[in-house]
């Protein structure tokens, strides 16, 4: 997991530094695509359930699973990258939101929240800690800072599978289990600047917040040790 994650962090980066205004999101996959075949490793979504592309790429109001397609990125616009490597036997999962051009800073301080949130529920992943500690960590940060906190999707283990027990809401929601070192999560706050609702669009995949809302999404793989967390991606 430590060599995909090194994978999935140095393609995410490159990804997230090709967003422009003007391209398409399936320029995106293609980019995904390439740098896979090149690195020799197998994107984790293409094919989960059917999902028909390597990486999610989701704009504005949607949360995650945007399908990458025909959709121009525009200046401004709220960009969610959520990618998956399968690196010998082994997944690693993370995702990054980034703005477009000049942004308002209402929506860049949704990125910069959401983003913090992440590292809040990160510190607390060490073992001897609740699962509860995560998921209350990220929802303080968040609402704290005038945010709402998707409810409706979750982090999750991770590794031979891609989505694996437990389940780490981004809210607080009891103590949970209590963390062991050698646990590998992905740990994924999703965050709006309105409601925190949701729906599905009608490809059955691409989720959205109810109210129109923007939503910002940063997700990291992790191991959980004795001290802090070794970050995968």
């Amino acid at each position: 997991m430590r060599e995909g994650g090194q994978i999935l962090r140095e393609v995410l980066e490159q990804l997230a530094a090709e967003v422009v205004a003007g391209m398409r999101t399936r320029e995106l996959d293609d980019v995904v695509e390439r740098e896979f075949r090149k690195r020799g490793v197998v994107a984790s979504f293409k094919g989960y359930h059917g999902y028909p592309a390597s990486v999610c790429v989701s704009v504005n109001d949607e949360i995650v699973h945007g399908i990458p397609g025909t959709r121009v990125i525009c200046e401004g616009d709220v960009v969610s990258l959520d990618l998956g490597v399968l690196h010998r036997g082994f997944h690693t999962d993370a995702a990054v939101t980034v703005g477009v051009g000049a942004v308002e800073a209402g929506a860049k301080r949704l990125i910069e929240v959401t983003r913090g949130a992440l590292e809040a529920g990160v510190v607390c992943a060490r073992a001897g800690n609740h699962l509860g500690d995560i998921s209350a960590a990220i929802q303080r940060h968040v609402e704290g800072n005038g945010f709402a906190v998707v409810r409706e999707y979750t982090g999750h283990g991770v590794g031979r599978e891609l989505h694996e027990e437990p389940q780490i809401p981004n809210f607080s929601c009891g103590k949970g289990p209590v963390l062991r070192k050698g646990m590998t999560l992905a740990i994924e706050p999703m965050v709006t600047n309105g409601a925190w609702r949701t729906k599905v669009a009608p490809n059955k995949w691409t989720v959205l917040t109810t109210d129109g809302s923007l939503s910002a999404h940063f997700e990291h793989t992790l191991v959980v040790t004795d001290g802090e967390p070794e970050l995968f991606a």
